[in-house]
């Protein structure tokens, strides 16, 4: 088995699945209720996957739960190693990028 991708990875995988155990739910029927594939369900649950703000919230809605909960007790050093924090900087230069030669402001 793989090792989770980040800290935050695994404490989110673990606490659906454990609160999946609790309410009795297939891994199948929680995927169902949360409108997901059940491939993507099994790879957050293994910590394996980055969940984003969107497959929280239906997770969270599928398990009765408030989404923050996923999220608590955890920091910025918990997130997976291959994400950075951007800064002011790199925002206005990827803006400038995009908007091409003619568009500078």
């Amino acid at each position: 088995m793989k090792e989770p991708r980040s800290r935050a990875s695994e404490h989110i995988g673990d606490l659906v699945r454990d609160l999946r155990h609790q309410a009795t739910m297939s891994r199948k029927l929680l995927a169902e209720r949360a409108d997901m594939d059940v491939s993507h369900l099994a790879r957050i649950e293994s910590g394996q996957g980055n969940p984003t703000l969107y497959v929280m919230i239906q997770l969270a809605t599928a398990l009765d739960i408030e989404p923050e909960r996923f999220v608590r007790g955890l920091t910025a050093n918990d997130l997976p190693d291959d994400i950075k924090p951007y800064s002011e900087a790199d925002f206005r230069r990827e803006l400038r990028r995009r908007q091409g030669p003619g568009d500078r402001r």
